[in-house]
């Protein structure tokens, strides 16, 4: 019985997720034309928790004061991400997904009142900390930057391809800690051009600054752009 059950379940299921990712793609695509007239460049950052897209964020904020910025951070719970980007004084708006691992685009679209658009430069996206749920989730954003931690293992662009397949560009971060934790930076290069063959890949550490000119040019130069 358990069998039949399952199998009248999943197609229903497949067919409602399907429906759910037309729809934020509609969405999405009113996000990215908004944004792009208003000027405004969008950079969804994606990682598994503890990554450091909050530590980057917080050190971008701080470096580039003459770069009109402003973030829209996801998280299942809590304002405290949203509360230390202020710190620097840049308008950080919290989104509290509760039990939903990722940001779709109408959350996005839900706080863009917030914001106003016409005056920023850059606008991130802080996606929850997650590598599986947000891939699906095009946010209407013009590039999606993957962060790769060295305390994760080299491995993790081959265990989680998807969403390093939808990379813009990859960033490698606290490779200031590289050494002391044995990380192969080879390989890891390796693997992340067999996810994600020709991605640019930047390799930063928030707490040294090393890499992060380069970082701070991808920022400053991101250019309008149509996802597929």
């Amino acid at each position: 019985m358990t069998e039949t059950v399952l199998a009248q379940a999943q197609p229903r299921i497949v067919t409602v997720r399907q429906g759910l990712l037309k729809r934020n793609d509609e969405l999405a695509a009113e996000n990215r034309q908004r944004f792009q007239r208003a000027g405004v460049r969008v950079i969804n950052l994606a990682s598994s928790p503890g990554a450091g897209k909050t530590a980057l964020l917080e050190r971008t904020l701080k470096d580039l004061q003459g770069t009109k910025m402003a973030v829209a951070v996801g998280d299942l719970a809590t304002e405290n991400d949203a509360l230390r980007l202020r710190s620097t004084g840049v308008q950080a708006v919290q989104i509290v997904t509760g039990t939903i691992c990722h940001l779709d685009a109408q959350m996005v679209q839900n706080v863009l009142p917030q914001f106003e658009l016409e005056t920023l430069d850059v606008l991130f996206l802080e996606n929850v900390g997650n590598l599986v749920c947000p891939s699906s989730y095009d946010l209407g954003e013009e590039a999606r930057v993957i962060l790769l931690s060295v305390t994760e293992g080299e491995d993790k662009p081959l265990k989680y391809p998807t969403i390093f397949n939808t990379a813009d560009v990859v960033v490698i971060t606290k490779i200031d800690i590289a050494e002391a934790v044995g990380f192969n930076r080879e390989l890891a290069l390796e693997n992340v051009q067999k996810a994600r063959p020709g991605v640019k890949t930047i390799e930063v550490s928030s707490k040294t600054g090393e890499g992060l000119g380069t970082w701070y040019d991808f920022v400053k130069n991101v250019n309008h752009t149509t996802r597929t």
